[in-house]
């Protein structure tokens, strides 16, 4: 009984680790789109510098994951539990990388003026933020109906970015001189997009904790 309850104390602390890793890489998305916004390069390098506390978070839980596995060789429910925390923290990880690769835009584009799209791009981090939030309700609760809402906030986000890259490939051909500009922000976009697919990840990884088998959410 002692062991169990020793087993089910780090399986919640391994699900406390991947909350925090996913709070941490939901705010470093909010803040490289803020640092976008006022184009603050300040914030951009403090967002690539701080990028590490997560890659240590990630290595802590798949550590803690495969000391469970090692040690408690468990089967059924609690071994897919570890499983899928391995995968979600690999997602979220990469979630961050995202972030960081949108304050590497905004460091390049500095201080340009006009920043055509800024509402849209805008509009489209906040679906992603919502995604997260939603999936890591869905992972904590192990509630698949949650998880399944995650595929049509994702069809959103696949909507708008088609939407915004027709645009910004209209003011290039316009206005050749923004370029650099504009290739950054397509970067932009196309990171966030990225994001959401690892967000849609996550959700069917907590299909598989709960269901035993693996869905595609991206039919």
């Amino acid at each position: 009984m002692v062991l169990r309850e020793m087993f089910e104390s780090h399986l919640e602390e391994l699900k406390s680790k991947l909350m925090e890793l996913g709070l941490l890489c939901e705010k470093a998305l909010k803040d490289a789109l803020k640092a976008l916004e006022e184009q603050d390069v300040e914030r951009a390098l403090e967002i690539m510098d701080e990028d590490r506390i997560a890659n240590v978070l990630e290595e802590e839980i798949n550590d803690l994951a495969i000391l469970l596995i090692a040690k408690q060789q468990p089967v059924a429910t609690d071994l897919r539990r570890i499983i899928a925390a391995i995968k979600i923290a690999s997602d979220l990880e990469r979630i961050g990388d995202f972030a960081v690769n949108i304050a590497k835009s905004t460091i390049r584009i500095g201080q340009q003026q006009t920043l055509p799209c800024l509402d849209k791009i805008k509009t489209m981090h906040t679906y992603t933020s919502e995604m997260i939030e939603l999936v890591l309700q869905a992972y904590t609760e192990e509630d698949v109906v949650k998880a399944k809402k995650i595929a049509d906030l994702d069809d959103q986000i696949d909507d708008l970015y088609g939407e915004i890259i027709r645009e910004l490939l209209s003011l290039n051909v316009n206005d050749p001189s923004k370029t650099p500009q504009i290739m950054q922000l397509s970067f932009i976009c196309r990171y966030l997009e990225r994001a959401a697919d690892h967000v849609t990840n996550i959700a069917e990884h907590t299909f598989y904790l709960v269901k035993g088998r693996r869905y595609d959410l991206n039919d």
